[in-house]
Formats: structure tokens, sequence, C-alpha cells
């Protein structure tokens, strides 16, 4: 703790916020962002902050300081409808030189960030809210570990791939991972404009703001995979594009009002979390189950989900049927737990699926999607009369009801168990999934096969 004097006065030099673990999310697509509430990614508490991409993590670090320290923080929150992270900091006391120093909260940080069709936009907002000109050194430091999700809930690794060396050029830096699936992934972050100085991790801006002067700055980051090119999109252009995307959104989303305000708060909040966690497939819309580790499609999470929303959005339904039969389990697959009929458990990206270490990239391990998605599809076609729809994907319903008889009924009893035979998949296939939640009344752990009284 530092302390100068001012007027006969001793005055306690503010240098940094207290440490908070709590994050703030923000999910679109197949990317979703776990930040501080400072607006920054840093490998504390479980290690789980950064932005991941198709179950990679493509950012591990970003963090913003003033003269090599952390900004304080004001207030922090997303815009209700989730897809906005609103971050309002100001400069600690900096000392300048032996004579000078900068007053806390004189520079006002704004931090707007969001994702956007596999890109993190964010724009930085400065502005003096002093008497004199200000000056200062910003710099944000960054880091890509190209980590597996499950390598971040705790899975090791023998052998990983190799990180290339990080480049700079024209205002970008390029971190670069070759996977052992020969897939080349990398993350592309670009500056606007360009900062004075730019190495292998930091951007560094000189600052300097007259009173009330306002300075932005941008930062695009990128996601790709083999070399995929996007085009760059300014901050503003992407905003504008995903404001249209939610308007639209809301207007075709039914709307519940009733009488009571607080009942209207909880079902808007519902509605908002909904449209965040679906996600546009090839086949139509698909609730992900939940950020972090699970943004990706559940079959049962999302049969459920489309269920309960079935008497005021069928769209829903429709699009998850329509995904689940064309993801549906054509032969054995004793390593991803799959039999001919059977509807997924949970589909996965990144390396480790990739090469197999994990069964996940499209995993059969669960006991109820398979009559759930017979049931959801009974129950689409009574709210809807869509039978356009139900022609459609009959095949998959009668392979499903195949399954049930023959594969899902291991020894034909009427009852469907479950038996796992992948050497990597789930030991407990219903809604209940972790390894001892199913026993006997003594204790000791059921042995399979397994047949549950839901």
């Amino acid at each position: 703790m530092h302390f100068i004097e001012v007027e006969n006065k001793y005055y306690i030099l503010a240098t940094s916020s207290l440490a908070d673990q709590r994050t703030m999310v923000l999910k679109q697509g197949d990317s979703f962002g776990i930040f501080d509430w400072l607006g920054d990614i840093h490998q504390v508490g479980t290690g789980t902050q950064g932005v991941y991409h198709n179950g990679t993590r493509f950012l591990s670090r970003m963090e913003l300081n003033i003269n090599g320290k952390r900004p304080l923080l004001l207030s922090a929150s997303p815009r209700e409808d989730n897809q906005i992270l609103v971050v309002d900091l100001t400069n600690p006391d900096l000392p300048l030189d032996e004579q000078e120093a900068l007053k806390q909260e004189t520079v006002h940080i704004q931090r707007l960030k969001f994702l956007w069709h596999a890109k993190y936009h964010e724009k930085i907002k400065l502005l003096n809210f002093g008497l004199e000109n200000v000056r200062f050194v910003l710099e944000i430091e960054f880091q890509a570990d190209f980590s597996d999700i499950f390598e971040i809930r705790g899975m090791t690794r023998e052998k990983r791939g190799k990180k290339l060396p990080v480049r700079n050029e024209n205002a970008s830096m390029f971190f670069c991972y070759q996977g052992l699936d020969d897939v080349m992934r990398e993350t592309k972050i670009l500056f606007t404009p360009e900062p004075q100085t730019l190495d292998h991790k930091t951007a560094r801006y000189e600052i300097e703001l007259i009173p009330k002067q306002e300075m932005e700055l941008e930062i695009e980051i990128a996601f790709a995979e083999n070399n995929e090119k996007t085009p760059s999109v300014c901050f503003e252009q992407a905003r504008h594009a995903m404001n249209m995307h939610m308007e639209r959104t809301h207007q075709y989303c039914a709307g519940i009002r009733t009488s009571n305000d607080q009942f209207n708060d909880w079902i808007n909040r519902s509605k908002t979390d909904l449209i965040t966690m679906t996600t546009q497939t090839p086949y139509g819309l698909y609730p992900y189950a939940g950020v972090p580790w699970f943004s990706t499609p559940f079959g049962r999470d999302g049969i459920i989900t489309a269920m309960e929303c079935l008497w005021v959005e069928p769209d829903l339904a429709k699009g998850v049927l329509q995904y689940l039969a064309h993801t549906q389990a054509k032969e054995f697959n004793d390593f991803q737990d799959a039999e001919p009929g059977k509807i997924f458990h949970e589909t996965r990206g990144g390396e480790m699926a990739n090469l197999k270490e994990i069964p996940f990239k499209m995993y059969y391990g669960t006991i109820d999607a398979t009559p759930l998605f017979v049931s959801l599809a009974g129950a689409y076609l009574e709210r809807t009369n869509d039978v356009a729809t139900i022609q459609n994907i009959w095949p998959h319903i009668r392979r499903a009801l195949y399954w049930m008889d023959h594969y899902g009924d291991i020894d034909g009893d009427g009852f469907v168990e479950y038996k796992t035979k992948s050497s990597k998949g789930l030991t407990n296939q219903g809604w209940k999934d972790s390894q001892d939640s199913v026993f006997y009344e003594d204790g000791k752990l059921a042995q399979d096969p397994i047949a549950l009284c839901e």
C-alpha cells in the first residue's frame, strides 16, 4: 500500500480491484467466452476462462493494463438479450514520474464485447474526464493455448500437437496450432488502429488525451480451422448484423405476458436464455445444453427442451427432430455405444474427439433419447399437424422403434436396459449419468445391464 501527502492529508493510493473469481459468459453459435468482471481472460481458480470454438480454447489470455496495472471496476453486466457484455472501468492511481501522477478515476474505460459468426469483437472507449491532458500506456496481452475442452475439464494427454511461433503482420497477431488430428487451428487478432508496438503477445498503445477527448480502439479475433479465410468485419458492421438477427428472432418468437410483473421478468429472462442457447444447424434450430461444458447438442436435453416449448414454439421441436434423424446411428460401433436406430447422447468437436481419445465426437450412450425422440415426434404432429415433416423422418421413427424392441431391450423383458460397451463411455446412461448415481439399497454400485424406473 502506498501513501502520498496532499495538503497535509494522507491519501491512500488505489492500485487495483479486489480479486474476484465471478465470471460473465457470451455464447453465439458454436463459440462461447468466459470472462472475469473486468472483461479479461486469465487463468485463476479452475482455469476455465477463455474463448472457445468447436470444442477448443482459441484464446486463453487477454488482459488489459494501464501502465502495467489493472484498471478499477465500476460496473459489468450483459445486455438484456445476453448478446453484448458491457464493462465500465477507470484508471487506478498511476505514478507517471517522480513529480507527476495520474489520479484514479480520471479516465473512463468502456469495453463492449460480443461473439458473431466465429469471431470475437471488442470496442474499447477511452474518455478523459480530467481538466488536464493525460498520457499513459495501454497494453493488451494475449495467449492462445488451443487446449481441448476435455483437457480443461481435467483429462490428461500423453501427446499434444505443435504450437507454431507467433507472427505479426499488417496490424495483426497470429497464433497457430498444428493438431495431432492434422487440423491447423488459428487465432487471428486484428487491431484498429494499429498499435505503436506489437510483439509476440502484447499490443501497446501510447495514449494521450486532452480534457473531454474520447478515443476508440477495436479488436477483431477470428477463429479458423485449416486456413479457412473469412473477411474482416468492423465492430459496427458485425454489431448491426447481430442486432438485425436478434430483432427478427424476437419478432418471430412468441411473447408471453401476464398481470404479474415479476413473473413477466422471469418468463422474459427464460426466453432470452433459450434464444442464446439455441443454435442454427443445417437441419433447423437446436437448443444446446449449457455453457461452458455442455455448449453442444445433447439428445435428451434437446428433446426435453423442445417438448417443454412445444406449445409456444413448435419450430424448435422440428429442428430437433430433423437433427436427430440425420444423426441417428446406422451401424454397430462399440466405442461410440452405437446401435442401428439409436439416438445420440452428445456430439463434440475438437482434437481429442477427432483422434478418438474420447468417444464423444458422436456418442450414443443414452438409454432414453431414442424413446423420447419417438414421443417428441408424436407430440409435434399432434401440436402442428405437420404431416410432411413426420413423413420425411418416418423411416427414422421406425428404426428407433426397432432399436427399442431389439437392441434396447437386452433380455426381452419389456424394459429398455443399458450396458456400456465403450471402453471410454459413460457407466450410467440415464438422466443421472455420473459413475456412482445408480446403486443398490445397501449402497453398492449397481451392475449393468440396468433398467431405470423412469
